[in-house]
């Protein structure tokens, strides 16, 4: 994988179960939209938060969903390279064609402990398969550097890109010099892809994104006219994708006994929440994740609403897709009955 939009799919439930019938339907919307491929159990799709035995099962779905349609990334990282060995292990078995690591997350390791204890172990056990490393501190306290990138690449061909989600252009920038003109840098930020594809220094490959699960065909379309050095049509389809990229953090702030707090709806509960008031296969997040504040919920629904109102056609193929009316969907209060806290 050299370029392209790639999403990382949101795992949709049915009660307490995985929803595999809701999974080939969120499979064949993505490749009916043109999309390059599909991050199958990355962060969004809840990862932490399904046992193995269903991580490995919707792995396995969506690899033979898309076979032939478009690609599979499988998500295999852990904070346990023994385990991140085992899931590259099924992935291969599943016939994914490639495999997504995050940085360990919780335990700390060192850039240089990530570089030789983790990624280098599972290049190494499977040389013939794309591994992805996923830099991404925020979430997991831990950072594999530019530096440590390099050294992967001269040691391990198979490890070629990068999924860059530091929110920090510099270190981009550091990870282009120090990885050459051949390494792939893929945006792990929707608000940041128009950017990092138009700047020279980090001349990214696309995309692995959050918003194309509801906008594939916008998101894949963006990334493509930026290949293709159409920036001014490209920069206005940006510019009316951009509320949208503010689903990836809900931030609000709501009143307790004992003050304002604030609080952080964080990737993919808005997402899914925006995705069941919608009417797509989605189910709710899985605990600890729970709902949105009335206040969040509220900033949903208007982020959609701006959207539809200005530019419709972003929201069409869903529309057409899952037969449903985004307007009316929008404005119906009983639809958002349940979907929220009722207080703090």
């Amino acid at each position: 994988m050299n370029s392209g939009c790639y999403t990382a799919m949101v795992t949709p439930f049915d009660g307490s179960e995985v929803d595999e019938a809701g999974l080939a339907r969120l499979a064949d919307f993505q490749i009916q939209n043109g999309i390059s491929g599909i991050l199958a159990v990355g962060t969004t799709g809840e990862s932490p938060t399904l046992a193995w035995e269903e991580h490995n099962r919707v792995v396995q779905h969506y690899s033979r969903r898309t076979k032939g349609k478009c690609l599979c990334i499988a998500g295999a990282g852990s904070n346990n390279t023994k385990e991140a060995l085992s899931a590259t292990r099924h992935a291969v078995e599943a016939g994914a064609d490639a495999v997504l690591l995050v940085d360990p997350y919780y335990n700390g390791p060192s850039s240089m402990e990530i570089r030789k204890e983790y990624i280098a172990k599972v290049a190494a056990a499977f040389p013939d398969l794309p591994i992805i490393p996923y830099v991404i501190p925020g979430r997991t306290g831990a950072q594999l550097l530019p530096e440590d990138l390099a050294l992967l690449f001269e040691e391990h061909p198979n490890v070629n890109a990068v999924k860059e989600a530091t929110g920090d252009l510099d270190n981009m920038r550091r990870t282009r010099r120090c990885c050459g003109s051949e390494y792939a840098i893929f945006s792990g930020d929707d608000g940041l892809t128009f950017e990092m594809m138009t700047d020279p220094q980090i001349a990214a490959a696309g995309v692995i994104s959050v918003v194309a699960n509801i906008v594939p065909r916008a998101m894949s379309d963006l990334v493509r006219l930026l290949a293709a050095d159409q920036i001014e049509q490209a920069r206005k389809l940006a510019d009316a994708l951009t509320p949208l990229f503010g689903l990836v953090t809900v931030k609000t702030m709501e009143k307790t006994p004992y003050g304002e707090v604030v609080c952080r709806a964080r990737n993919p509960l808005a997402l899914k929440t925006l995705m069941q008031l919608l009417g797509m296969p989605s189910g709710p997040c899985r605990a600890p994740l729970g709902k949105m504040s009335r206040a969040g919920l509220e900033q949903v629904v208007n982020i959609a609403k701006t959207v539809q109102s200005a530019n419709p056609e972003i929201f069409a193929p869903l529309a057409d897709c899952f037969n449903v009316n985004i307007d009316a969907r929008l404005s119906d209060q009983r639809l958002l009955e349940g979907l929220y806290y009722p207080n703090y």
